[in-house]
């Protein structure tokens, strides 16, 4: 069963449909490229200090080596969910669930509307690492543990890597990013390798410095949604309402990456309620924004570029179509388009020199096998911190007892206690 009660079926995806080899091959960690690493914070670009540390290996992300058979990747399972409310309060239901209403063939919707009055803004400074999926963990640990036998030599959770979608999302571009760094923080607790994203100088200062223009840009993808999207199974949007970005509503789900066990969360827009929906993940619908493409070169770049983080971002936690709306520079929709994950390959395929969702799928497999090789001190103390600039290596560096440590106290206070602690 879900968690809106329904029976639970798995129809046919495309996660079923690539040949695959089992057999995949790793890339080879290259001795000879050395960095050193200082424990403290990183520099502007997301790549810490030179220091007289020890040597560290790299992990190529040459496109060219990844381009070999599709990964075994087995498809998600939805094994919990969760919410946060409009101050970012943690509940273990799906309380913040928003239900999909197809729009009109031509909406009028002005994403302008209610930017200056009716708009509640995050707090993007506050960084919550992964402590909203460890609360999740904490609360369903039974449900995971009762899965792992206790004669058996898998993690405590059953799982190998803990994280959020979006930190795999990275992963996913990292082969054809050019423009931004990543910082992810690997910690291995009780077996489980928990991975959480470090802000890089470059990101804060990018935060920091965003024009008016660029918020109210940014509130336009929030306000889309709640044209799109009502409250209850039989209810109607209300675009009047306030924008609280704060709100969300978290899916939880396992999967199999080659060898590596997953467990992610990552936010949902909205689901299908209608009554011949599937079971969760594959009745989720992500909802987003992009400008009105109006030339043969807007479209190029809107399948070589756009579509490359919205695949990868809908893809991995098994959500089978998007619906875009696409806007004129005055942020009023002009037209909306429902393009299905599983038919973007096909979109692309004419495009040169484009990108290919086997080197992604391939690239984040072996990374997720170098850290897992790197990281063996099991201790929430301990943190390796891997760095990666655009056409560089990924390198990485050890930190103990810093600011980099993500496990909270009562995390691992919960973890190592025989029942699960009040929520």
């Amino acid at each position: 069963m879900d968690q809106h009660g329904r029976k639970v079926h798995h129809p046919p995806s495309s996660y079923q449909n690539h040949k695959r080899n089992k057999d995949y091959e790793s890339v080879s960690v290259n001795p000879e490229h050395k960095r050193v690493r200082q424990s403290h914070p990183p520099h502007h670009g997301g790549s810490p200090p030179v220091s007289s540390a020890s040597p560290c290996r790299a992990l190529s992300t040459r496109r060219q080596l990844y381009e070999k058979d599709f990964p075994v990747y087995k498809q998600p399972v939805e094994v919990g969910s969760f919410s946060l409310d409009g101050e970012r309060r943690f509940f273990n239901d799906a309380r913040q669930m928003r239900y999909f209403v197809k729009p009109h063939p031509r909406p009028n919707f002005d994403l302008r509307d209610g930017y200056k009055d009716r708009f509640v803004k995050r707090d993007d400074g506050v960084k919550e690492k992964l402590d909203h999926i460890l609360r999740w963990i904490l609360a369903n640990r039974s449900k995971l543990q009762s899965s792992v036998s206790a004669a058996s030599s898998s993690p405590a959770l059953g799982v190998d890597i803990v994280t959020w979608r979006g930190h795999l999302t990275k992963l996913l571009t990292t082969p054809y990013e050019t423009q931004e760094g990543w910082l992810l923080a690997a910690t291995l607790f009780r077996g489980t390798l928990y991975i959480s994203e470090v802000e890089t100088e470059a990101s804060r200062h990018d935060r920091d410095n965003r024009t008016e223009r660029h918020e109210e840009m940014m509130y336009w993808g929030y306000k889309f949604e709640q044209y799109l999207c009502a409250d209850d199974i039989k209810g109607s949007p209300n675009p009047v309402g306030v924008v609280n970005t704060n709100e969300a509503f978290c899916t939880v789900v396992q999967t199999k990456l080659a060898d590596h066990k997953l467990l992610f969360s990552g936010e949902v827009d909205c689901r299908d309620g209608g009554p011949e929906a599937p079971a969760a993940p594959a009745c989720y619908i992500e909802l987003k924004t992009s400008a009105e493409i109006c030339t043969p070169k807007q479209r190029s770049n809107f399948h070589r570029f756009k579509l490359l983080k919205w695949w990868a971002q809908s893809f991995l936690p098994g959500v089978p179509r998007i619906v875009a709306g696409f806007r004129d520079p005055d942020g009023l929709v002009v037209g909306t388009e429902t393009i299905q994950i599983s038919k973007i390959s096909h979109l692309i395929k004419n495009e040169y020199n484009c990108w290919k969702p086997t080197v992604c799928m391939n690239f984040c497999c072996e990374f997720l096998s170098f850290v897992r090789t790197v990281v063996r001190e099991d201790n929430p103390r301990v943190v390796h911190l891997f760095s990666w600039d655009p056409h560089q290596d990924v390198t990485y560096s050890v930190h103990r007892d810093t600011t980099y440590c993500f496990l909270p106290p009562w995390y691992v206070e919960g973890m190592a206690s025989s029942s699960n602690p009040p929520h």
